[in-house]
C-alpha cells in the first residue's frame, strides 16, 4: 500500500486528466472532485448533484482511481444504464487512464462486470438442459423468429471472446437468450462445471479482481450487498452514478413473482428426479393457482383472500415436499453430490432453483399479510393481469429498501452518490430518506482535509420523522441488521455550467384546464400545435402515457406540416437519431424519453410536458408506499407521489440544455404547476429557468430563436 504523500494531490491529477482529454477547467468539476476526495479520506458518504456539462465522470473517477492505487484495492462504479456503462468503459476510462499514466505508479486498469445471466454459458451451449419450452410464445411467427435467433446465437458462441450479451448485435429476445445462459442460482460453479475454466462469467470476475475500477450496474450492486458470498471484488468505496434510479433498480431486484409458468417449470425440472405422485401434487397446486389468478381482478391486495391463502399454502407445502423428496443437496457450496456427473448435477441444480423460487415466493407472499396494522406492514402484494405474452402474476415487493441499503450498502463502505437530479424541492431530504440515510452532517462539524477547501454544501436540515418514505427498516437479505454507528453524509450541489435563466424559459400554461382522465383536452392539442409552429419543429414531447403520446400524434399529424415521430413507430434509438438529424422534426413519447434523450444543438429547442408525472393512482407499489407513510404519521403524498413527480419533471426538463450554445423552452401544459399547493416543491426541483405563464411571450421567443441562424 502506498503512502498519501507518494501520490500527486487530487487537484493536480484532475488538471492532468482535463488536459489529457482535451477538456476545459470547470469550477463545478473541481468542487465535486474535492468533495469526493474529502469523503473518501474521511470515510463518509457524499451526495453530489452535478448538472449536465459539469464533467462529473472525471470528477469522481480521478479521486476514485487515486484511492484505488493508494489502497491497492478496487473501486466500484455502479450505473443504472447500459449506455453509461459503455461510455465509461469505451470512452471515459481509456482516455483517463492514458492521461494519468505518467502521474501514477501504473496506468489505471478497469473492467466491466455484469450479472451471470448476461454472459453466455459455454456448458449450456453443448449440454442437455431442462427443457423450458412451455415458456415459448405460441405465435408461430414468434417461435420461428426465436429459432433463427437461437441459430445465430450458436454461431456467435463459436466466435465471441467475452460472451457478453450486449456485444451481440443485433440482439436476441429473452426466450432465445435463456437457452444459452444461467442465473447465479442455476450455475454449477467453476469447480464442478466441465467448462468452468473457460467460463465467460468467471473470466469477467477474474479480470474485475485485478483492476483499479470495476464498472457494474445497480442491480448487481444490490445483489452483492444482499448475498452472503461476494459477487464483486473486495472494495471499500462505491460510486453510484445515476443515483436517482438506485431505489427503483434495487426494488426490482428484491421483487419476486409467482405464476403458473414458474410452477410448471418447477414441475418439469423435478419430474424425472422424484416419484411422480409427489410432483403431481405440485402440478395440481399450480393448476389451482392458474385458475384462481385468471378469475381474480388485477390490483393491490390489502387483505389475503381466504381461498388464495389456502392455495398458496398448498403450493408452498407441495414445493417443499418436492425439495425434500430430492434429498440432501450435497456437501459443497454448489449443492453437488459426490460421484454425480455434470449433467445430473445441472439437472438437480436447475430443479432446486425452480422449486426454491416457488416455495420461497409463496412463503413471502403469505408472510406479507402477517402484520397487525398498516404500520407493521413491510411488503405489498399485487396481481398483474395476463397479457398476450405472459400469464397473470402475483408480485411481492418491499415497501421500502432504505433499511436494506443502510445496513448492506452504506454501513461498511464509503458511498459517493451522484446525478444531475438529487436535490428535490431544493434539498436532498427526499432521496436521503429513500436511501435509508439519516440527517446530513452540518458543514461546520468537520474541517476540510489538509490542503483542501471546504466545498459549498447544500445540506438539508432535520427532515420529517422516520415515518417518511425510505426510513423504514424493511430489507430483504440474510443476516441481522448492522448495529454499527452510522457514517456521516453530506449533500452538495455543484451547480451547472449553463446559465439557465438566460438560456431557457419555463412556461407553465396556467390558462389551460386541468388534465382529466379522458385523454388530452382539445385545448392541449391546440396549445401544442401553436408551440410547435412557433418553434419550427425542434420539439420533444414528453407524455405521461403512451396513449396520450399516440393521441397527440394522430391529432397533430392532420393539422401541422412538421414531420412528427412517435415512440413505437421504430426502435427508440433510431427515432432519436432521426430526430437529432432533422431540426424540423418532432418526437413524441413517454418514460424512456424523459431520461434517455441527449440531443444538443438546433434539433431541440422546445420540450413539451403534457402533465405533472405523478404515479398512477392504481399503481400498486406507489399507492401502498404512500398509504404506509401516512399510517406512520408522514405526508404520503409529498414523500411518494410528489417526490416521484419532481424527479421525473427535473429529468424531463433536463433534456433541453445539453450543450453550451443550447437555448429554448420547457413548456408544462398542466396548470397545477402554477396553482397547486405543492407547486413550489415541484418548481424548486427544476433548473432555474426564467419563468412565465404568458403564451404570447413564449411563442415570440420561439420564433426569434427559430429565425436566429
Amino acid at each position: 500500500m502506498l503512502e498519501e504523500e507518494d501520490l500527486p494531490p487530487v487537484e493536480q491529477l484532475l488538471a492532468a486528466a482535463v488536459a489529457g482529454v482535451g477538456g476545459t477547467d470547470r469550477p463545478g468539476q473541481v468542487t465535486m472532485t474535492r468533495a469526493v476526495s474529502y469523503a473518501i479520506e474521511n470515510d463518509e458518504h457524499v451526495a453530489v448533484q452535478a448538472g449536465t456539462g459539469t464533467g462529473k465522470s472525471l470528477a469522481y473517477l480521478v479521486p476514485a482511481i487515486r484511492h484505488a492505487i493508494e489502497s491497492d484495492s478496487a473501486v466500484v462504479v455502479s450505473t443504472a444504464t447500459i449506455a453509461l456503462q459503455r461510455q465509461l468503459v469505451d470512452r471515459d476510462l481509456p482516455r483517463l487512464a492514458e492521461a494519468l499514466a505518467d502521474h501514477l505508479p501504473h496506468e489505471p486498469q478497469f473492467a466491466i462486470l455484469k450479472g451471470r445471466r448476461n454472459y453466455l454459458c459455454r456448458y449450456k451451449v453443448t449440454a442437455a438442459w431442462p427443457d423450458d419450452e412451455d415458456d415459448q410464445l405460441f405465435d408461430p411467427r414468434e417461435v420461428s423468429a426465436t429459432g433463427r435467433m437461437v441459430q445465430r446465437l450458436q454461431e456467435w458462441a463459436e466466435q465471441t471472446e467475452t460472451g457478453d450479451r450486449d456485444e451481440l448485435v443485433p440482439g436476441v429476445n429473452e426466450q432465445a437468450w435463456r437457452q444459452f445462459s444461467v442465473s447465479a442460482k442455476e450455475c454449477l460453479g467453476a469447480q464442478r462445471c466441465p467448462s468452468g475454466s473457460e467460463c465467460f462469467a468467471e473470466q469477467a470476475r477474474e479480470r474485475a479482481g485485478q483492476v483499479d475500477v470495476v464498472v457494474t450496474n445497480h442491480a448487481l450492486l444490490a445483489i452483492d450487498a444482499m448475498e452472503e458470498f461476494a459477487v464483486l471484488p473486495d472494495h471499500d468505496v462505491v460510486v453510484v452514478d445515476e443515483a436517482h434510479e438506485l431505489v427503483d433498480r434495487v426494488t426490482s431486484v428484491v421483487t419476486d413473482e409467482l405464476s403458473e409458468v414458474a410452477v410448471a417449470t418447477a414441475v418439469r425440472r423435478v419430474g424425472r428426479l422424484i416419484e411422480q405422485g409427489v410432483a403431481d401434487r405440485l402440478q395440481e397446486a399450480g393448476e389451482d393457482l392458474k385458475a384462481l389468478l385468471a378469475a381474480a381482478p388485477p390490483g393491490r391486495l390489502d387483505q389475503l383472500p381466504q381461498v388464495l391463502g389456502v392455495t398458496l399454502s398448498v403450493l408452498r407445502d407441495a414445493a417443499f415436499a418436492c425439495i425434500t423428496a430430492m434429498g440432501p443437496r450435497g456437501g459443497d457450496m454448489w449443492g453437488g453430490r459426490a460421484g454425480e456427473d455434470p449433467e445430473q448435477a445441472g439437472q438437480r441444480k436447475a430443479a432446486y432453483t425452480a422449486l426454491d423460487e416457488v416455495h420461497d415466493t409463496a412463503v413471502r407472499i403469505l408472510e406479507a399479510f402477517g402484520g397487525d396494522s398498516e404500520v407493521d406492514r413491510a411488503e405489498v402484494v399485487w396481481l398483474e393481469g395476463a397479457t398476450d405474452r405472459r400469464p397473470a402474476l402475483l408480485k411481492v415487493a418491499p415497501l421500502s429498501v432504505g433499511g436494506m441499503l443502510r445496513d448492506k450498502l452504506f454501513a461498511d463502505r464509503t458511498v459517493i452518490l451522484t446525478s444531475a437530479t438529487l436535490a428535490l424541492g431544493g434539498t436532498f431530504e427526499g432521496m436521503a430518506r429513500q436511501w435509508g440515510l439519516g440527517p446530513a452532517r452540518p458543514p461546520h462539524q468537520a474541517p476540510p482535509a489538509s490542503g483542501q477547501e471546504t466545498p459549498d454544501q447544500n445540506t438539508p436540515g432535520d427532515g420529517p420523522s422516520p415515518s417518511a418514505e425510505g426510513a423504514g427498516d424493511t430489507h430483504k437479505g440474510p443476516g441481522p441488521k448492522s448495529e454499527q454507528k452510522r457514517k456521516d453524509w453530506t449533500g452538495i450541489d455543484v451547480g451547472s455550467p449553463f446559465d439557465h435563466a438566460r438560456a431557457g424559459i419555463l412556461y407553465v400554461a396556467k390558462h389551460l384546464p386541468q388534465p382529466g382522465r379522458d385523454g388530452l383536452p382539445k385545448e392541449y392539442i391546440d396549445e401544442i400545435a401553436e408551440l410547435i409552429e412557433a418553434a419550427g419543429g425542434r420539439t420533444l414531447g414528453l407524455f405521461s402515457s403512451m396513449r396520450a403520446a399516440k393521441a397527440a400524434t394522430e391529432a397533430l399529424r392532420e393539422r401541422i406540416q412538421t414531420p412528427l415521430l412517435c415512440q413505437g413507430d421504430d426502435s427508440t434509438s433510431l427515432l432519436v437519431k432521426q430526430f437529432a438529424e432533422d431540426p424540423s422534426t418532432c418526437l413524441f413519447g413517454t418514460l424512456s424519453l424523459w431520461q434517455g434523450v441527449d440531443v444538443p444543438g438546433p434539433s431541440l429547442s422546445l420540450v413539451i410536458i403534457d402533465r405533472i408525472p405523478f404515479p398512477r393512482p392504481d399503481d400498486p407499489l406507489a399507492s401502498a408506499r404512500q398509504r404506509h407513510v401516512a399510517a406512520k404519521g408522514g405526508n404520503g403524498f409529498m414523500a411518494v407521489a410528489a417526490t416521484h413527480a419532481a424527479l421525473l419533471l427535473a429529468q424531463g426538463a433536463g433534456r433541453l440544455l445539453r450543450g453550451q450554445n443550447d437555448k429554448g423552452v420547457v413548456a408544462v401544459l398542466d396548470p397545477r404547476l402554477a396553482t397547486a399547493r405543492y407547486a413550489g416543491f415541484l418548481r424548486a426541483s427544476l433548473p432555474p429557468f426564467w419563468a412565465t405563464s404568458d403564451p404570447q411571450k413564449v411563442r415570440a421567443a420561439l420564433r426569434r430563436l427559430t429565425a436566429t441562424p
